[in-house]
């Protein structure tokens, strides 16, 4: 039988699954997943800015495909490509990649390609953000925005951008050199996800945008979620030179369209990030302006559908964080420990902890309606110092913050009547799968860390 191939660009790991149509529905038959390592400091932004290379990127995508059986992937009929949102990343059109011959057929490296700068990227400070024009949407403008970024090289590093004539997310990127796009194609989702783009009618502030000088030449021609790009020019570890490949989408949109089934379903995602998310009514169409005070934004779904989310930037990195600021003071003190196991044993510790009076505002990233809170401990008494208490509390307000964003009274009101929790920081940590049940009063069913590319398949 065909196989449709699913690919999800992370921030942290590329993921890759392979279905095929079964009944009642799809089956995963093969996945794989590989960390990117892909962190690059910024030259122009310094401490602030948050980039990633690509090459490191499309290594981490061919080992993922490497590691697919060949006999699955030379059935693969059909690609969808997801990825994080936000992101900006330039390249040159006749020269974004090469193509070359590798174990398992051709592949392609980047080649005249920028890093990427990522939804995490904090160079644009709010007064920055204040200085730039009113965008016409439903979105307020964020530091770690494609556009936000554009006006920032522009005013700051305005030679930066002069190589370049076409930029994408990472993963309009990966579409544009499969199928050679002469001009990037970007979905509805990811345009939302830049600022100044219409979501009711699927635009650009283009007038807003030339007024200002912001080179308008860089931004992507839109399509709807669900609609083909093109097809592949050469065959691709095996996979048939001609497959049709999906118009990129969101991570987020994937990991709730491969779990979301039922209207009363709420969907609670932690990856690097965290996302708690309902479906609008059919026919919803989110306010003219939006309220920049508000925790919830409306996401352009598919079928010209919408989400409600609470979209926090304080996930699973809070705990890589923790983890990183461990490794960091046993390092001063001597001690040598492997990251992986301080994360094993954290989780440990929590998990024979079962409450903690600790309170923990985990919002080290800030969240984008209140850029200047950060985060806070209360409540330290002697007795809850221990690495387990403060494993749990940290857990409990990761989950606890989301809750604050999209507060259980709202879902009541709405109907929903289950939580499907989703996202790699759920899948492998036991401690915020047992907080989610705490705070949560619905009954809860886990996804695999995989969703968002298996989303992007089935979209196929």
């Amino acid at each position: 039988p065909a196989c449709v191939l699913g690919i999800d660009l992370g921030t942290s790991s590329v993921k890759a699954a392979l279905l095929v149509g079964a009944e009642p529905g799809p089956v995963v038959v093969e996945s794989c997943a590989r960390e990117t390592q892909a962190h690059a400091s910024s030259l122009e932004a310094g401490p602030q800015g948050m980039e990633q290379n690509v090459q490191r990127i499309i290594r981490a995508l061919n080992e993922c495909l490497d590691a697919l059986p060949q006999q699955h992937l030379q059935r693969v009929s059909h690609i969808g490509i997801s990825g994080q949102m936000h992101g900006i990343v330039f390249w040159k059109k006749d020269q974004g990649c090469k193509w070359t011959e590798g174990g398992t057929g051709p592949a392609f490296e980047p080649e005249e390609v920028s890093h990427l700068i990522t939804w995490q990227d904090g160079r644009c400070s709010p007064a920055f953000l204040s200085s730039l024009p009113l965008p016409q949407s439903h979105i307020s403008l964020a530091t770690g925005f494609g556009c936000a970024t554009v006006y920032w090289y522009l005013k700051k590093s305005p030679d930066f951008l002069k190589p370049y004539d076409a930029a994408g997310t990472i993963q309009d990127y990966v579409v544009a050199m499969l199928c050679d796009l002469k001009k990037p194609l970007m979905s509805v989702q990811n345009a939302a996800s830049w600022g100044y783009f219409n979501s009711r009618n699927k635009s650009w502030n283009t007038d807003v945008l030339k007024k200002s000088g912001f080179p308008v030449h860089l931004l992507p021609e839109v399509r709807d979620p669900g609609s083909l790009a093109g097809r592949t020019v050469c065959a691709w570890h095996g996979i048939p030179k001609g497959t049709k490949v999906g118009i990129a989408l969101g991570d987020f949109q994937c990991s709730v369209y491969s779990c979301l089934t039922e209207k009363t379903d709420a969907v609670l995602n932690i990856s690097t990030s965290a996302q708690l998310t309902i479906s609008m009514p059919s026919g919803f169409q989110p306010p003219e302006a939006p309220d920049p005070s508000s925790a919830v934004t409306y996401f352009p779904y598919f079928n010209g559908d919408y989400l409600a989310v609470a979209a926090s930037l304080n996930g699973g990195n809070v705990l890589a964080t923790f983890v990183d600021m461990v490794a960091g003071w046993m390092e001063e003190l001597g001690l040598q420990v492997q990251e992986s196991a301080i994360y094993a044993k954290i989780i440990k510790a929590a998990l024979a902890q079962n409450d903690s009076n600790l309170t923990v505002h985990p919002t080290i990233f800030g969240e984008r309606h209140i850029p200047e809170q950060l985060a806070s401990v209360t409540s330290i008494a002697a007795s809850e110092l221990s690495l387990g208490h403060v494993t749990r509390a940290l857990c409990h307000g990761i989950v606890e913050n989301l809750c604050s964003m999209l507060p259980v009274q709202r879902l009541m009101e709405t109907g929903v009547r289950r939580i499907l929790g989703s996202g790699s920081a759920l899948a492998r940590n036991e401690v915020l799968r047992q907080e989610v049940e705490r705070i949560f009063p619905f009954p809860v069913v886990y996804g695999k860390d995989i969703d968002s590319a298996v989303g992007a398949a089935m979209v196929m």
